[in-house]
């Protein structure tokens, strides 16, 4: 079984107009609306791939019973902990000349809601996977990813982090199934400007010895590169297409990768996940199967 968990999930209403001014009243010339989050977006393409999935996380208020009724509706299976207070998030994504999201904070989750997340992780058994995605709200311990990984490490769990910097550096000890920066993150986490292919392969060499067994590292237009378990480099070039959508890209890697990865062919891992990125920056929400299977057969 395959859980998710999203901390913070969001309604991402997502508006179309032409050039916006700054000061004065704007008009759409379309809207839509998603049910966000880097966990649930996971979820998402994990159901295209035909991988069933379990959201965790937290909702609050009037917008988190909209996102969980409309994943059900999606077939997406949810167990979320439900907050006393406050509602879930609404992000505005505003696509005019320029790209412009207006990310909101979230609902306060308590010491409570977390136990109540602690014992549904619990449920977790040997052989199950976990995907552990994106920044903490401020109401939540910065350790919380550390507190999580630390609760399962007496289980064979398969545990996906796809963080920034610390988060990330201070998960390595228990030793992640797979963790996914990109370039830039890469070099930020050793202070360093990485230049070539051979400058990223040698620090995601380095983050395999600090104890993640796979370390995908994506570098935009350049692709991406694998050092796997068995300590190979795989790399993959970029899918050819017109990007129209910057969100979910790389939780859609994330999904492709660890459904591809089911049967241990890190080759074909990589050129899942990369095709499904790729589905979804070439499209207007997250990749569909027909997308991602359409860019498969081009890598």
């Amino acid at each position: 079984m395959v859980y998710t968990v999203t901390f913070n999930p969001a309604i991402d209403y997502v508006i179309h107009m032409g050039e916006m001014r700054i000061g004065a009243t704007n008009r759409s010339n379309k809207e839509e609306m998603y049910f966000g989050g880097k966990g649930i977006n996971v979820s998402i393409v994990l159901k295209e791939l035909g991988i069933h999935s379990k959201a965790l996380g937290f909702t609050a208020g009037f917008t988190g019973e909209a996102i969980e009724k409309g994943l059900a509706d999606m077939g997406i299976d949810t167990d979320f902990v439900r907050l006393d207070r406050g509602n879930s998030r609404i992000n505005v994504k505003i696509k005019s000349n320029e790209e412009t999201e207006l990310n909101c904070q979230g609902p306060d989750i308590d010491d409570k809601a977390i136990s109540a997340l602690f014992e549904k992780l619990d449920c977790l058994v040997d052989g199950d996977s976990l995907i552990l995605a994106g920044s903490i709200p401020t109401s939540l311990p910065s350790d919380i990813y550390e507190r999580i990984l630390e609760r399962l490490s007496g289980k064979n769990i398969r545990v996906a982090v796809d963080a920034t910097k610390n988060l990330l550096l201070n998960v390595l000890k228990y030793k992640p199934f797979l963790i996914k920066p990109n370039n830039h993150e890469l070099g930020e986490m050793f202070g360093m400007e990485l230049k070539t292919n051979e400058d990223i392969e040698k620090y995601a060499r380095q983050l395999q010895a600090m104890g993640a067994v796979n370390v995908l590292v994506s570098m935009a237009g350049d692709g991406a590169m694998l050092i796997d378990e068995f300590g190979k480099t795989h790399r993959c070039g970029v899918c050819k297409g017109i990007v129209k959508n910057s969100v979910g890209a790389g939780d859609s890697m994330v999904a492709g990768f660890m459904a591809g990865s089911l049967n241990g062919d890190y080759k074909y891992a990589l050129k899942l996940g990369t095709a499904a990125g790729g589905a979804t920056a070439f499209s207007h929400g997250l990749a569909t199967k027909e997308k991602i299977s359409e860019l498969l057969k081009t890598l």
